[in-house]
Parts: structure tokens; sequence; C-alpha cells
């Protein structure tokens, strides 16, 4: 062999093991930014946090406010890795509600309607896992160790995911990418009395109880998980009206009250529409009879499993399964508790599409 094939050939032994080695070199630069980011959000959460105002917890010693919606602590500290690392595709589908308006609903319908070709009802994933571990929240995918869940790389690929941040604190990715919104609004008394039964459960037991009176209050003044539930509903739909393409508002209501219709119109805004197929084959009634409360309730991993949010809260999968009825309120709220909560949705809703939840 003379030199000039030597010197043909060398470079095309050589080239791949220079390339495979730069992309290493790549990728561990990657991880060592991403690190060096994810420390300063931690620094920026550790740096304001003891100049927040404070009000009385919930579940813990207190909420602090934030750009005007309030938060516990660690709460804050997912909102705010969401809004510095996660980069929103195109293609994503983004369930957005106030905590306990039905989230672990309509994180089944939607999983369901997306992935209804993929899956035989027989053996669907919802038979055996609980809604939440198919679909996460963003805010809660970065705990104390950001490189073990690498909210850039491995969310990117998930198209189904969900969030109880504000509208206007969501990362701008989200805000100004092509993905759609499904916002799950609901009658605020009884998403208050969700919360003040879920928070109950949760609560420390060393800590007095919560008393309904006293988050009766907090709730009319906004201090509650992830901000005022008026001020979270109105920031979605104020999207709504002027991105109707990118942002759709349902409510449990309307769900309850009219599934088939209200399933295909998710379906038709995620871009899964149903054919005349599978309206004819009784597609949509499995469909809502796979993610019904009687039937999800009475899973074993819905009735023994664990969701484990962050390393520091973890929620029994059951405490996610009360009752799933509308109306409940009026076996909890005085006539005067009503009154103050109805006055609060009137001058906040009145005149929007959201005016019947209080009426």
């Amino acid at each position: 062999m003379d030199s000039t094939t030597c010197n043909v050939h060398r470079p095309l032994v050589l080239k791949p093991n220079r390339e495979v080695k730069m992309k290493e070199e790549e990728k561990e630069q990657e991880e060592i930014d991403q690190d060096f980011d994810h420390k300063n959000t931690c620094t920026e959460w550790e740096t304001i946090l003891p100049t927040l105002p404070k009000q009385k917890g919930w579940m813990g010693n207190h909420l602090v406010q934030y750009q005007g919606f309030w938060f516990s602590p660690s709460g804050l500290k997912g909102v705010m890795h969401a809004r510095d690392h996660f980069k929103s595709l195109p293609t994503d589908i983004l369930l957005s509600t106030s905590p306990k308006a039905g989230t672990t609903w309509f994180k089944a319908l939607l999983f369901t309607i997306m992935n209804r070709r993929n899956y035989q009802f027989s053996s669907h994933p919802l038979l055996t896992t609980n809604p939440h571990d198919l679909v996460l929240f963003i805010e809660a995918m970065i705990d104390q160790t950001p490189s073990a869940s690498p909210i850039t790389t491995d969310i990117s690929s998930s198209r189904l995911l969900s969030t109880h941040i504000p509208y206007s604190l969501l990362p701008n990715s989200i805000k100004t990418s092509c993905c759609r919104i499904v916002y799950m609004c609901r009658d605020p008394k009884d998403a208050l009395i969700s919360q003040w039964q879920y928070m109950k459960k949760l609560r420390p037991k060393e800590m007095p109880p919560l008393l309904l009176q006293e988050v009766v209050e907090l709730f009319c003044d906004g201090v509650s998980h992830f901000g005022s539930f008026w001020d979270h509903a109105l920031g979605y739909h104020r999207a709504s009206q002027e991105s109707p393409k990118k942002v759709l508002v349902l409510t449990y209501e309307a769900m309850m009250m009219d599934p088939t219709v209200n399933i295909k119109r998710l379906a038709d805004f995620i871009g899964h529409p149903l054919d005349p197929e599978e309206e004819s084959g009784g597609v949509v009634e499995r469909m809502v009879s796979l993610c019904s409360f009687e039937n999800l309730s009475s899973l074993e991993v819905n009735k023994s499993g664990v969701q484990q949010f962050t390393a520091q809260f973890k929620v029994p999968n059951s405490h996610f399964f009360r009752k799933g009825l509308t109306g409940d309120w009026k076996n909890h709220l005085t006539p005067a508790m009503v009154e103050s909560l109805n006055k609060i949705s009137k001058e906040r809703f009145g005149g929007s599409d959201l005016e019947f939840l209080y009426s």
C-alpha cells in the first residue's frame, strides 16, 4: 500500500472517533451548563424567599406571595425552575388547572383521547397507572438534583403535560410557541371544599386543625395554593379570548353534564378528532367509562399506590379520589359563606363565559 492510499484511508478511520469524542465533550459541557443554570435558579429562589410577603398556609406553616400569586416555598421553587428551564415544543399539549379543579380526571381524559389508537381498552395504562404518572406537572419535574431529571431533555419528548402555574407566570416558551393549552375550571365553591378536604389529609398532625371558616376567609382573600382562584381562571380565560386556537377553557360542570359533546370538542382542539367509525362504534362511551370516577377510584393502583411528586412531597393515590361530584359544597358551606363566595364570583366572572359558575 503506498502513502497516497494511507492518506486516503486514515481520515475515514479517525473521523468517527473525533466526532464521537466531540459529541461526548459537547454533552458533558451541556450538562455542566445546565447544572450551573439550575444552581442560579436555586440561588435566586433562596435570595428572594425571605423578602416575600407571607400568609398562613393550608398545608404547611405559610404561603409566600410572588408576582401577585401565593405559593408554598417549594411550589415557588418549582415554578421558577419551569420558568427558567422548560422548553416547549409546538406539538405539546398542556393541561392547566387550579388545584383540585378536576386535574386527575382531565389528565385521564386527555391521555385516553390522545392515545386511543395506541392501546386496547382491556389493557390500557390507566388500569395499572395513576394519571399523575402518565401526565407530569412541569413544575414538579426538577427537585433537589436537577441532573437527575433534566427538564430540557426528558420533557421535550413528552407531548402531554400539566401545570397549576397561573397563565402570567408560564414559561415564555409555552406562551410564544404553537403548543395548545386546555384550561379546566370549576365552581369555586366545589374547588374550595375539595382543596380543604385534600389539604386536611396532608397537613402535618402536629399542626392545629384546618378549620373551614378560616379556609373560606383565606380563599376569599386569594390566599390559596397557586394564587387567587378567580385571578387564575381569568388569566387563562383572557388568553383564550385573545388566542382561541391556542387556549381552550372547559369546565368540570360542562364535562359532567355532557361528556360526549365535550370529549369531541377536546379531541378536535388538540388535533386528535374522532372519525365517524369511532363515533358510531362507541369509542367515546368507552373513554368516558374508562375515565369515570367509579372506575378509576376502584383500581388497585389508585387505592394503594403513592405519588412521589418530589423527594419531600408524596401523596397516596387514594387522596386524588374523594367524591367526583358537583355541588358537594352544599354539604359544608353555611349560607353566609356561600353569599361571600358568590359575591366575589359575580364581581370577577360577571359578563364572561364563566358567569354560570356562580349562578
